[in-house]
Parts: structure tokens; sequence; C-alpha cells
């Protein structure tokens, strides 16, 4: 193979943005709908009464974490701009300072004080404001908050895992809506769980049994409130 030929490497960094939104979306859709449902079911309520709740769930929840993750990423984003804006003036009011700045960074993580400021030129002569980006602010392209692109997947990804508990509430039959969320809420969970694991290269079983054993917890928690209320209701 030829030593010169360009190679291209995918790490799991390279999706944490995505993959952080994604994950957390499915999650909450599928957990907080199916929690809902489970409750609002566990206090006899008609279907009618179940699927409206389950749809007012699907609908806030993604509007919910649409806005919630814009406002967080637009802050995030905000702050990039305007250390990228100091980062801009500072290069131009005092570059030789930025050049030496730019050195130390490079000391510190193991070259020569000799290679250090070689370095240092040479990249603050190709593109200087990139260079500090990167090395001194831990900015990158690759990284760079996107407010609409967070806010969007975290509204596709809530209704998606939101989807299923409310499609049982539907056809399950009368009187089971519970346990048939419940029972497929879980193994959804777990897929979810081990899919999200796998993708940002961690532990794929202990992926899976850290959010169902969440889930199981809420929706447990969420059921025993239905059948208390429902009961001294009735």
């Amino acid at each position: 193979m030829d030593a010169t030929a360009k190679q291209t490497e995918h790490h799991s960094t390279e999706r944490l943005g995505w993959l952080r939104a994604a994950v957390l979306g499915a999650n909450d859709g599928l957990l907080s709908t199916s929690s809902l449902i489970i409750g609002v079911a566990s206090a006899h309520s008609s279907r009618e009464s179940v699927l409206i709740a389950g749809l007012s769930g699907l609908v806030a929840g993604a509007l919910s974490m649409a806005a919630g993750e814009y406002v967080s990423v637009s802050s995030q984003a905000d702050s990039e701009r305007s250390d990228l804006a100091r980062e801009r003036r500072e290069l131009k009011e005092d570059p030789k300072g930025e050049l030496d700045e730019l050195t130390g960074i490079y000391v510190k993580r193991g070259l020569d004080a000799v290679l250090a400021r070689q370095v240092a030129t040479q990249l603050m002569a190709r593109d200087a404001l990139g260079a500090h980006a990167r090395d001194e602010l831990g900015v990158s392209p690759q990284m760079a908050a996107r407010p609409v692109q967070a806010a969007l997947a975290s509204a596709a990804a809530f209704a998606v895992g939101a989807f299923p508990p409310v499609l049982l509430a539907l056809v399950a039959p009368g009187g089971t809506q519970s346990l048939w969320v419940a029972g497929v809420s879980v193994i959804c969970l777990a897929v979810l769980g081990a899919m999200g694991a796998k993708t940002g290269g961690a532990d794929v079983l202990k992926g899976a049994i850290r959010v169902t054993f969440w889930g199981v917890l809420a929706m447990a928690v969420t059921a025993g409130i239905g059948a208390l209320f429902g009961t001294h209701v009735t």
C-alpha cells in the first residue's frame, strides 16, 4: 500500500454532537410518553383519554425538546462566536504575543521549544485564527455548535421515540394498554440503549441495562400514581 495514500479514519467523537441529541430525544420521547400513557391508563381512563394524552405528550415533548436544544446550543454558539471575535482582535493587535501563546501550548503538549515555535509559525502563517480556535479554544468545524440542526434532530428523535407507545395505545386491546405499552417500551429502551452505546463506542450491555433500569423505574412509578388516583376517583 502506498505510504502516501490518504487514509480516512472515523472516530466516535465525530458523532457526539448529533448522537447526544438523537439518543436523548428518542429516549425521552419513548420513556416520557409511555410513562404518561401507562399512568393515565392505570387510572382506568377511556381509550380516547389515553390516546389524547399520548398524542399531547408527543407533540408537546417534541416542541419542548426542540426549543430547549435550540436555546442551549445557541448559547454555546454565541460563546464560540464571542471567543473567536476576541481571538481575531488579539491576532490583529498583538500577533507576536499570540505566536508566543500558541508556542507555549505546543510546548505543554510535549514539543521542544524550537519545534513548537516552528509549528506555531507555520500554522499561523497558513490560518492563524483556525490554529488558535482549534488548539487554544477547542473549537473546530466538526464540533461547532449548530442550533437549528440540534433542535430538528431532538424534535424528530423525540417524535420517533414517542410513536410506538402512542400506536400501541391506539391498537392494543381494551384493558391491556398498560401491559402492551410497558412491554414494548422496555424492549425499545434496551435496543435504544444498546444502539447508542455501540454508536458511541461504549459497552453495549451496560448501555442497554442503564437505560432499561431507569425506564422500568419511571413506568412503575407512574403506573402506581395512576392506579392510586384512579382508585380514589372511582
